[in-house]
């Protein structure tokens, strides 16, 4: 048996192709099927199943198109009950593999009512996980997706679900949907793959017997919630469209949403009036989604040779298909500017008598290190609320998070609507604290 792992580090996921005498079974597998099928068809494997652990609630599957593509067996959690044609998989229920392999399918909700995991067995004995949402890495996850009604029974859930799994031989190998990076983990996950004997010894939610005591654990310090989740679970239930084509056609004028993914740096030296900027990152597709307003037109703007392929698979991981094309050529229309510093630069603005200073960390990292006088204000609700009533538009607003790329979004949105930001790159509210107490 051989497992290979597919990484999306902007979604914090993993998607795995297990091998075994020839057949394979993919399981949670992102939109963008291709990388996955091209994996299997290179290694002459025919596809057998397509598992899903749960209806996701950070990205559109791309799970019913690879079983149309292959022909392989798609099987969903019984309790699922999605809007196509599926096996339901009921809990402890075998499905037979051939060559020895069976797999075991595990209810274990918590992180989603209808959550199951699949056990794999060679010859009869376990030898690996695959538990999506549930045991992470160091963690689990999380509850409160579904909202804060049903958040603290389903971590209850979980608590049962967790001890479950920590019972198998603690040489299964794990292999989990959700990793480092995901909204989706209830704390900070740290390894990508385990096994059941390492988390026995290193998971500190399995040192945790009471299952309220647990419960109050997971929801204690819950994390933001990307604004495009909720359209994720309604997208899987009833069904997800192909892939849409990555290239897309060049324009002479912008239509709809103005996406800017160049640099930062050239960001700052001129963006069309309007528009967004989010540099071109592995989380491109994540700030997007989270940030504009959804269902609307998208146009990206580009520098000339920069690829965009990867920008259009992200967003489409997300079910944003209405991306127009792309400008590459602004011309003399590039009049939205904001400027960009280092930490020094930022300290000695910061000193300033009539300084105003916003920080768009989350409210989690500010409770860790905080400025006196901060304008606090996390990105997503800066975008969502509006800006601060508080921030004079006709004085510099100084911007910063943790390292840089937060800020100088939020500083193309300030330089948007009429402000005058200035951004700290690379370095963060962290070392400016530092600085400071240098100083002083």
């Amino acid at each position: 048996m051989d497992v290979l792992s597919f990484r999306t580090p902007g979604l914090g996921d993993q998607t795995y192709l297990l091998i075994h005498e020839g057949r394979g079974v993919l399981v949670d597998p992102q939109r963008d099927i291709g990388r996955f099928l091209d994996a299997a068809a290179e290694r002459g494997v025919e596809l057998r199943f397509v598992l899903e652990t749960h209806l996701h609630n950070d990205y559109v599957s791309g799970a019913g198109q690879a079983a149309l593509r292959t022909g392989a067996e798609l099987v969903m959690p019984a309790a699922a009950a999605p809007a196509y044609r599926h096996t339901p998989a009921f809990h402890l229920e075998d499905l037979d593999g051939g060559g020895g392999l069976t797999l075991r399918p595990v209810h274990t909700p918590g992180h989603t009512p209808e959550h199951t995991s699949y056990l794999v067995l060679i010859d009869g004995a376990p030898v690996a996980l695959f538990s999506g949402g549930s045991l992470l890495v160091a963690s689990a996850g999380r509850p409160d997706l579904l909202g804060p009604e049903r958040a603290r029974s389903l971590a209850r859930l979980q608590h049962l679900s967790l001890r479950r799994l920590a019972a198998l031989p603690p040489g299964t190998a794990l292999y989990p949907t959700h990793g480092e990076g995901s909204f989706c983990t209830a704390t900070g996950a740290g390894r990508l793959t385990s096994t059941i004997g390492t988390e026995l010894t290193d998971n500190p939610l399995l040192a945790i017997d009471d299952p309220d005591e647990f419960a109050d654990t997971l929801l204690a310090a819950p994390m933001p919630i990307p604004a495009f989740y909720r359209h994720m679970g309604p997208a899987n239930t009833l069904g997800v469209p192909p892939m849409p084509p990555t290239g897309v056609p060049e324009l002479s004028e912008p239509a709809g949403q103005v996406v800017d993914l160049r640099p930062r740096r050239v960001q700052a030296g001129g963006m069309l009036p309007g528009s967004y900027g989010i540099e071109m990152d592995d989380d491109f597709g994540s700030w997007t989604g989270w940030l504009l307003p959804r269902g609307e037109p998208i146009t990206l703007v580009a520098e000339p040779g920069q690829e965009i392929d990867e920008a259009v698979t992200q967003l489409a991981q997300i079910g944003l298909d209405t991306v127009q094309g792309v400008v590459r050529d602004l011309g003399e229309h590039a009049t939205q500017t904001y400027r960009l510093t280092d930490l020094d630069g930022f300290v000695r603005l910061l000193r300033e008598p009539d300084a105003q200073f916003l920080d768009v960390r989350m409210p989690a990292e500010w409770e860790q290190v905080r400025l006196p006088g901060a304008v606090e204000r996390f990105l997503p609700d800066l975008f969502a609320q509006g800006l601060p009533a508080t921030l004079d538009p006709e004085r510099p607003v100084l911007v910063a998070c943790a390292s840089g790329r937060r800020a100088a979004i939020a500083a193309a949105y300030l330089a948007r609507e009429g402000y005058r930001p200035i951004a700290l790159d690379g370095a963060g509210v962290p070392d400016v604290a530092a600085t400071l107490d240098k100083l002083n």
